[in-house]
């Protein structure tokens, strides 16, 4: 899936994946995508949550070899 802009969260836990990717979107761009890689497992739910409360759109959710990959669109 095409993207903007890609953040590096992996290797952090809970609530990191979601502050990186607030600070992020912050500085992006309605109908721009963030691609956000984490290992926390717990990033599915939380980051679906967050686009939810925010009103960020969630394109997509996948795990590929035990790590996370999510796409948001900036609303």
């Amino acid at each position: 899936m095409d993207f903007d802009r890609q953040i590096d969260t992996r290797g952090t836990k809970c609530p990191m994946p979601v502050l990186k990717t607030k600070k992020a979107l912050a500085t992006m761009q309605t109908g721009e995508v963030l691609c956000v890689l984490a290992s926390d497992p717990a990033s599915v739910a939380d980051l679906a949550q967050f686009a939810r409360q925010t009103g960020h759109k969630m394109l997509a959710q996948e795990e590929k070899n035990g790590e996370f990959v999510h796409w948001i669109e900036h609303k």
